[in-house]
């Protein structure tokens, strides 16, 4: 369930996400499989072996791609999203969602 994105936030990254460019969705969000996370970063991008080099430069693997028909995704949770988000110059999803203050991104 996600939380906290505005809508012209998420019509922008599908339409970036459909040009085949790398963009970035970062929310509030909930999974009872995932209890300890608050926030997740979508990363997506249409062309899928793009989005997978991309992904191999953070050590994530072509299949953690979530392979939605118009939307294909990478998922960030945790530790390695706060990495990556560091990494990309995210710094506005950091602070927005305050997950510079949480450590390891958890609770």
């Amino acid at each position: 369930m996600a939380f906290g994105i505005r809508r012209q936030e998420l019509i922008e990254w599908k339409e970036k996400v459909q040009k085949g460019e790398i963009a970035f969705l970062t929310h509030y969000w909930y999974d009872e499989r995932f209890p300890q996370y608050t926030t997740v970063t979508k990363v997506g991008c249409s062309d899928i072996e793009k989005l997978a080099a991309w992904g191999e430069k953070y050590g994530l693997r072509r299949e953690w791609i979530h392979k939605r028909i118009w939307f294909p995704h990478f998922d960030l949770l945790g530790e390695k999203q706060i990495m990556i988000l560091r990494q990309e110059g995210l710094v506005d999803h950091l602070k927005r969602f305050r997950l510079e203050s949480k450590g390891e991104g958890e609770k």
